[in-house]
This record gives structure tokens, sequence and C-alpha cells, in this order.
């Protein structure tokens, strides 16, 4: 790996964190050089950074004038789960089929971690097992067209339930759902992390459904 491609994922990856966390807030415009001095990394793997947050949609590229974090859409949240329930049910299961020894290790990894997490009512620390898990379900599957099309969608359905969860979800009961992922994914049960996955995208459905505004809801 390149030193620039290590720096632009580390630039990606702290500013994927603050924008779904909202330390990065939903109509802000920001510079280049202005994330590039908070985080300090230089202009060029931030650039390359925010160019990879655009394809996601968390922020939009203004020429000549910004960066836009955008706003966050609720009504489309529904439509994403119609998509993310087939692919994340595609990749659990495949997960379980194809993982490797070390990954199978980082699932039982996450897995511990989601349980501390729920233990502790932590949100910082779901968020960031959360993400390394949708990360290591996509490199578990070896399918690079279904991990391609999940990641479009991860970071806007993460900063959405961040938003709404304090208001509408119960934070330990996901982090379990998520620990049971994990864990039947480590234990290579194709059926059981299939069935695991759709029970998580059943509670984070219902959990939208709560969230949405009906006169916008589909």
């Amino acid at each position: 790996m390149s030193v620039r491609t290590s720096l632009t994922d580390k630039a990606y990856c702290q500013l994927e964190e603050m924008i779904v966390t909202l330390q990065l807030e939903p109509g802000a415009v920001l510079s280049e050089l202005e994330l590039g001095e908070r985080l300090s990394i230089g202009r060029t793997p931030v650039r390359e950074a925010l160019h990879r947050l655009a394809r996601e949609g968390l922020v939009r590229i203004l020429p000549r004038k910004g960066v836009l974090v955008t706003e966050i859409n609720p009504g489309k949240q529904l439509l994403a789960l119609e998509v993310r329930r087939e692919l994340e049910r595609l990749l659990a299961r495949t997960a379980a089929v194809r993982s490797t020894e070390a990954e199978r290790k980082g699932f039982r990894s996450i897995a511990i971690g989601m349980k501390q997490a729920a233990l502790r009512n932590d949100d910082i620390k779901f968020m960031r097992h959360d993400n390394e898990l949708n990360i290591l379900i996509a490199q578990a599957a070896h399918n690079e067209y279904a991990a391609r099309a999940i990641q479009a969608m991860q970071g806007l359905s993460r900063r959405f339930w961040y938003v709404h969860y304090k208001q509408a979800a119960d934070m330990p009961f996901i982090a379990r759902l998520h620990a049971e992922l994990a864990e039947r994914i480590a234990h290579r049960d194709a059926d059981g992390a299939a069935q695991a996955s759709d029970e998580l995208l059943d509670y984070v459905e219902s959990f939208t459904r709560q969230t949405v505004d009906p006169a916008i809801a589909v």
C-alpha cells in the first residue's frame, strides 16, 4: 500500500466518522485546507477522500466554493433499506462460506467489542465496530460488485441511525444483534448468518419507520 493510499484511507475514515457522528453537521460548507489542517493530513489525500465521500452521498463538491456536508433525507431511508436487506443477506451468507480464518478471527473480535458496547451503552464504540463489521463482511464475501453496491449506502444509513437512535432505538439491543451476526459468520453458519442479517434489518426498518414522517414514508 502506498503512503498516499494509506493517508487517503486515514482521511476517509476520520472524515466519515466526523460526518456520521455529526461533528461535521449537515449543511456545513468546508474547505480542503480547513479539513487538512484539522486532520493534520495533506490536501491531496483529503481531496481524494472527499471525492470518495461524494460518491457515497455524504458530501457534495462545490466547484470553487468548498465542500458541502449533505442534508439528511429521511424519506429515502426506507428505499435504501429495500436494497440493503437483499445485499446484506447475500453478503452475510457468502461471508460465512468464503471467509478466511483470519477474517473469522476478526468477526469474533468484533462480536466481543459489540457486546462490550452493549454493556456500556457506548454509542461511539458501537459506531466504530459497526463500521468495522460492514467493511469486514464486504471483504469476507469476496464479491467486489456487491461490496461496491452496499458501500454506497452505509455512510448515509449510519448517519441516519446516529441522528435518531436516542429517540427511537435500543442501542444495546442492536449492538447484540450485530454481535450475533458476526458470530454466525465466524461459525461459518450461512443460514444462521442470513437469518441474523434479516433480524437486524427488521429492527432497523422498525426503527426507521418510527422516525420517518408518515407523510413522506414510502
